[in-house]
């Protein structure tokens, strides 16, 4: 795994912000921009799903990284759910929907392979560099 100095370098934080942009893109259309409560939830889950990778990564420890971006994961799922509600309220038509949802499964997919290999890593963190183990 390449070196990560920035959060912006993490993968599962690049492919959120994509989809943050495609949630607000779809969000801001027809019907779905005025059905408030829905719009502003959707959008706060995918403002979540980045902005938990990056807390969790600025903590600088393993363990509080991987409790964050599980955080991130659940966020993926509040969107899918909210992704349904957009559907079944025919604010989206289904080919959209498929493509918003395929794309949060993937983000949610790379969050819980980065947790993996976290767990599995024998680096404890940027916090406890120099500290013995």
């Amino acid at each position: 795994m390449a070196t990560i100095t920035r959060f912006e370098d993490i993968e599962a934080w690049q492919l959120g912000r994509e989809l943050k942009r495609a949630l607000y893109a779809a969000s801001k259309k027809g019907e779905f921009a005025r059905d408030f409560p829905l719009r502003d939830q959707i959008r706060r889950a995918a403002m979540s799903i980045t902005a938990n990778i990056a807390e969790g990564f600025e903590r600088g420890g393993n363990r509080e990284f991987i409790q964050f971006l599980s955080n991130s994961k659940g966020s993926c799922g509040e969107v899918q759910d909210h992704l349904y509600t957009a559907l079944d309220e025919n604010y989206l038509p289904q080919a959209e929907f498929q493509r918003l949802y395929s794309q949060t499964a993937a983000v949610a997919g790379k969050v819980g392979g980065f947790m993996k290999y976290l767990q599995q890593t024998e680096i404890r963190g940027q916090k406890f560099r120099g500290r013995p183990t």
